[in-house]
């Protein structure tokens, strides 16, 4: 099967290496096209446009930073959706609120293609094996249609419920994860004043009870990768519904509070460092 990649950061890349080790023809698109190097060494072809990526493959998988990244590369006049793609099966793997994928699903749909939303969990190595969570959502028919996919690349591949139940399970299971990192960045803070070294630090929390298996997955890596933007998302989506997260607020309110003292922005902070550093002196 021919199936087209557009998103290749970090996951993304390790999705197309995964398809093409599985021996799928694989074509890219990346805005920056310096990030599809990696990809085209691998094996992959290099699309000029997003139009030309969909219209040369049977499959879309796209894994795209947030809303406005999905707009201006389903929605531009060179976008996905700008050429004939009757037929063609779209699976998006962003990270973002049930109203945009539905949104994405509708205008999909008017074009008489076919989409499924597959938020992934997991990291690049579990990508580059095959072994993320999808979280799905889509109708049954189109769901069956992607499964075969999905489940390369996933150990395991739920089906939630129609589109943008996918969204909100991703948001549900990130949640606990993104309030570690806050509770992580405390412990810290507690005992910065023993001096110890950080990588021991992740060490041994990853062996307590309290550890979670992303401790355990870095091997004692610390400088730990925060989406500012899944907390925003989280809050927003539950205030949409009537109701209010107050752990993920919090959350929210520690990652803009990096952001302003310059640790990295709301994409990427190194948590330990920050609140043994600045947050708690």
């Amino acid at each position: 099967m021919t199936i087209g990649v557009a998103g290749l950061g970090r996951m993304g890349a390790a999705i197309t290496k995964r398809l093409i080790d599985v021996g799928h023809d694989v074509v890219v698109w990346n805005r920056t096209v310096g990030r599809t190097k990696a990809a085209q060494d691998a094996g992959a072809t290099l699309a000029a446009t997003p139009t030309e990526l969909a219209e040369r493959c049977e499959t879309i998988i796209t894994i795209l930073t947030d809303a406005a990244a999905i707009d201006s590369v389903y929605h531009v006049k060179d976008g996905l959706l700008a050429g004939e793609v009757t037929g063609k099966l779209f699976i998006d793997m962003s990270t973002v609120r049930p109203e945009t994928e539905a949104a994405l699903a509708a205008t999909v749909s008017a074009k008489d293609a076919a989409f499924v939303e597959c938020p992934v969990g997991g990291t690049v190595g579990p990508a580059l094996n095959g072994k993320l969570f999808g979280l799905a959502g889509g109708t049954p028919a189109d769901f069956e249609r992607a499964r075969p996919l999905l489940e390369q690349l996933c150990r395991r591949v739920t089906l939630a419920g129609p589109v943008g139940s996918g969204s909100s399970l991703k948001l549900a299971v990130n949640l606990p994860l993104n309030v570690f990192w806050q509770a992580f960045g405390e412990s810290f803070a507690l005992c910065r004043h023993l001096g110890l070294d950080t990588n021991m630090l992740v060490e041994l929390f990853s062996e307590t009870s309290g550890g979670p298996n992303v401790l355990r997955a870095r091997g004692g890596a610390v400088a730990l990768a925060l989406q500012g933007k899944e907390p925003g998302s989280m809050v927003a989506e539950a205030k949409s519904r009537g109701f209010d997260l107050p752990l993920a607020e919090t959350t929210l309110e520690v990652f803009d509070e990096a952001s302003r003292q310059g640790w990295g922005g709301r994409d990427c902070v190194e948590m330990p460092a920050y609140w043994s550093n600045s947050h708690h002196k």
